[in-house]
């Protein structure tokens, strides 16, 4: 087998993408061209060949950051990315790859983020889980399916006079006005909104928005849907946390998987959370099959792994300002913040 990586996409990189069972939005050259265009980082198309066919391909974002230092992830800002492969035992040349790009690059790690285990023979961080519901023909068939309480907290918000609208670009503001202040909330830097328009732009058939509107017509929650190969995911999804008493994020749910009924698509993934969260909890109320999530990381051999998240003790602090912050000052300077953080 021969590893190669190249600055720019190699021939016939989506076209394997496109045929492969595990390929995901995030592994097209647009979508990594269009990180490289937002967050001015470098992008690595790593290749194996055997002779003139791939056998593999792992796209890769490289950090330098002053907080973090250099690193690389695939994928950062989304929950999957890691290696497609044809032959399991290519696992094994992507991983040999990645110890020299490593060491050569001067990097602290490599961070690979999959939906799955695979024999990588690299470290594993296991902390992190998704739900997928597997989706009938019609929204009636579902809901039918769904215990009576549950039915009960989707009705809750109509009964309370919310309503929902699904569209695309022209709900941008609506949505960003509720992620920007939920994340502020949260203590964490915001992605900019620019990200999401150049998402509409650079896959507007593959991209949606969800949004729910108190009775007095205030945008409350909001859901960003992308569509790929007949899996709807929701990788960001935000609420008010005023209005929490009203359970605007059911009927947000609700409404984002009957867009994804509607879109032909045969699986609803709820995206990443941490098990035994409110999150979590949220999730799998739905009936979702739940699933562990697997990252792997080529490091030194006395080297911990990173420890780059909210989780982190030692941010406690950081975050507990950034909470107090106005909403102008967190959201000129977060998306300058947040690109460094994977």
């Amino acid at each position: 087998m021969n590893v190669a990586s190249f600055d720019s996409p190699p021939p016939h990189w989506d076209e394997f993408v496109h045929q492969h069972s595990h390929g995901k939005i995030y592994h097209l050259s647009a979508w990594n061209e269009m990180v490289r265009d937002i967050f001015k980082h470098s992008i690595r198309y790593v290749v194996v060949k055997n002779q003139d066919e791939i056998h593999g391909i792992l796209p890769l974002t490289e950090f330098q950051s002053y907080l973090f230092g250099k690193f690389s992830v695939s994928l950062p800002f989304i929950n999957y990315g890691g290696p497609l492969v044809v032959d399991v035992t290519t696992y094994y040349d992507i991983a040999d790859y990645l110890k020299k790009y490593r060491e050569e690059s001067g990097f602290r790690f490599v961070e690979i983020r999959m939906d799955k285990k695979v024999d990588i023979q690299l470290p594993e961080r296991q902390h992190k889980v998704t739900f997928s519901l597997k989706l009938p023909n019609d929204p009636t068939t579902l809901m039918s399916s769904f215990k009576a309480k549950l039915r009960s907290q989707i009705r809750r918000p109509i009964k309370e006079g919310m309503i929902s609208k699904r569209g695309g670009e022209n709900l941008l503001d609506d949505f960003y006005f509720i992620f920007s202040r939920n994340m502020r909330d949260l203590g964490t830097p915001v992605l900019s909104k620019n990200f999401f328009r150049k998402i509409f732009e650079t896959f507007p058939a593959n991209s949606k928005i969800v949004c729910v509107y108190s009775s007095n017509k205030q945008p409350v929650a909001a859901s960003f849907l992308l569509f790929y190969k007949r899996i709807c995911e929701i990788p960001w999804a935000s609420s008010l946390k005023q209005y929490n008493r009203y359970s605007p994020n059911m009927l947000l749910y609700w409404e984002s998987i009957i867009t994804a009924i509607e879109s032909n698509c045969t699986v609803f993934d709820f995206g990443r959370c941490t098990p035994n969260t409110g999150t979590y909890k949220f999730k799998r109320q739905w009936g979702a099959i739940e699933s562990p999530l697997y990252w792997y990381y080529a490091l030194n051999d006395t080297q911990e792994l990173p420890e780059i998240n909210p989780n982190n003790p030692k941010y406690e602090f950081a975050i507990n300002i950034w909470r107090k912050l106005p909403l102008f000052i967190t959201n000129g300077i977060g998306p300058s913040i947040v690109r460094n953080i994977p």
